[in-house]
């Protein structure tokens, strides 16, 4: 099956909502993860992305704009040993704990469900990057409403071990723009990774809508050495 392009289902895609991209490097050194927030009102787009320890975290960007920080204020990124958990929402944070615990990460996210933002019922939408003795694997989820119906939750994993060089993975919360919006389906997209980190960074954020962009995440992480090099991009000027 041919790798979907990147680039292309960005561009046209107006709304994909919030999305995590994992896989490996063109040249297979580097394990790959970004994650994007896009925004349809002011309390959505009045955000930037800043980091936070080995982290980052969403900030308001005009405080007094903040009118429900509830679903928008979040840690998207957390690390924990040789894990990098990346979400669209304060899950991060049960990853993390539980994990922390010694719980694996379907069992932490399994004490989550969609976010509560009838009528449309966000998925929420995660991936974990272990990398351990030069060695790189990596797990999504994705929890959502049964085709918007907040009755029932369905929850979906999915593991890759040994990625390929120059392949990833992508999940999104929308299928597109709609009222209510429409969740993702299926098995996260395999998609082409190419360039190095600040040409990756620049596709991406060039190809998502003018319009709707917010915020940005690139990390490459070395698989020798586990070093990594991060990039954050905010439409918001700090």
């Amino acid at each position: 099956m041919k790798l979907a392009s990147l680039a292309q289902e960005l561009s046209g895609n107006s709304y994909p909502g919030r999305g995590i991209v994992i896989g490996a490097s063109e040249d297979g050194k580097y394990a790959v993860t970004a994650y994007f927030i896009m925004g349809r009102s002011v309390n959505s787009r009045n955000r930037v992305f800043v980091e936070d320890g080995e982290g980052i975290r969403t900030q308001a960007f005009d405080p007094a704009k903040l009118s429900d920080p509830s679903l928008v204020i979040y840690a998207p990124v957390r690390v924990l040993g040789n894990d990098t958990i990346v979400t669209n929402g304060d899950q991060t944070d049960t990853v993390y704990e539980q994990m922390g615990r010694q719980q694996t990460f379907e069992q932490a996210l399994s004490t989550r469900t969609f976010e509560p933002d009838a009528p449309n019922y966000t998925p929420r939408i995660s991936g974990m990057l272990h990398i351990e003795n030069g060695a790189f694997d990596y797990a999504m989820s994705i929890l959502k409403s049964s085709d918007g119906n907040p009755d029932a939750c369905c929850r979906y994993t999915f593991a890759y071990e040994n990625p390929l060089a120059g392949e990833g993975r992508f999940i999104h919360t929308y299928t597109g723009d709609g009222e209510p919006l429409p969740s993702f389906e299926g098995e996260p997209l395999r998609v082409g990774i190419s360039g190095g980190l600040d040409a990756f960074t620049d596709s991406i954020w060039q190809h998502l809508n003018e319009e709707n962009k917010v915020s940005l995440f690139v990390r490459f992480i070395e698989i020798a050495t586990g070093k990594y090099e991060t990039r954050i991009v905010n439409k918001n000027k700090l």
